[in-house]
């Protein structure tokens, strides 16, 4: 995979993030590419809470990849920790490299170390490309998840 790091976000890298989540037919609907302020906003919450987990993969210098980790401590499962994986993106240009299978196992590794016993994700029913690569990775559809705008 050649020089890839992933390291924690910084607002240098707002840009390229906010780029590739609204780089799909759902992003493109809900993302504002051309207005950073909230997602300025957002980031200086995330950067300050020991919970969350922004994260991007660079290689040469370029933001290719980006996903969100969430570490949530419960009191069901006996106490246990879980963490929640969101906004999983890859570059258009990297998408079948592993970079995504890279990105993912960032994730479930950290939440080991973060102590977690169980890692998990949604995904919008249309993503069923998305919903294959993670059945690979060993995760399984085993919920159905409910939202409700505010």
């Amino acid at each position: 995979m050649g020089d890839l790091e992933i390291r924690a976000a910084v607002a240098d890298d707002l840009p390229a993030i906010v780029s590739m989540l609204a780089d799909d037919p759902l992003g493109a609907q809900r993302e504002s590419p051309d207005d950073l302020g909230p997602y300025a906003t957002a980031l200086d919450r995330l950067s300050t809470d020991p919970n969350q987990h922004l994260v991007v993969a660079v290689r040469e210098g370029h933001v290719v990849g980006t996903l969100q980790l969430t570490i949530v401590p419960g009191l069901s499962r006996r106490g246990s920790t879980r963490s929640i994986i969101e906004g999983v993106r890859v570059h258009a240009d990297e998408r079948g490299s592993g970079l995504g299978t890279r990105l993912i196992e960032w994730a479930i590794d950290t939440s080991r170390h973060e102590g977690c016993h169980l890692v998990q994700l949604t995904s919008d029913n249309t993503r069923t490309d998305a919903h294959r690569f993670y059945e690979r990775l060993g995760f399984t559809a085993s919920h159905v998840g409910f939202k409700l705008p505010l």
